[in-house]
């Protein structure tokens, strides 16, 4: 669901006002909540709520918006999920043949 806003000023900062409908649909985002915002491209911002504990942990947000998304995805359209075809597990043996990792590797 997407939401339109304005950017506009109040006081010496400068703030994004959003439907209020918004606010109706997810209390989370309730007056007075604790948000950070990070932006993730130019001209895409994610906001999101971090005055609970499991936002402030998880410290890399692109990732955690994903799961969400497919969180959701799963719930409302569970018939989309489906197990993976011995087909598509031999072509994913044969592209990984010869690769090995560790848990203890650096993946940069």
């Amino acid at each position: 669901m997407s939401y339109n806003g304005k950017i506009s000023t109040s006081g010496n900062s400068e703030a994004i006002r959003l439907d209020k409908d918004l606010f109706k649909q997810h209390p989370e985002f309730r007056r007075h909540a604790t948000v950070r915002a990070d932006v993730i491209g130019p001209g895409t911002m994610l906001i999101q709520v971090v005055d609970n504990h499991e936002a402030e942990n998880d410290n890399d947000p692109v990732v955690r918006a994903f799961l969400s998304f497919i969180e959701k995805d799963m719930c409302e359209s569970p018939s989309n999920i489906s197990q993976v075809s011995q087909d598509q597990m031999e072509k994913i043996a044969e592209l990984t043949k010869g690769v090995s990792v560790s848990d203890d590797d650096d993946l940069g």
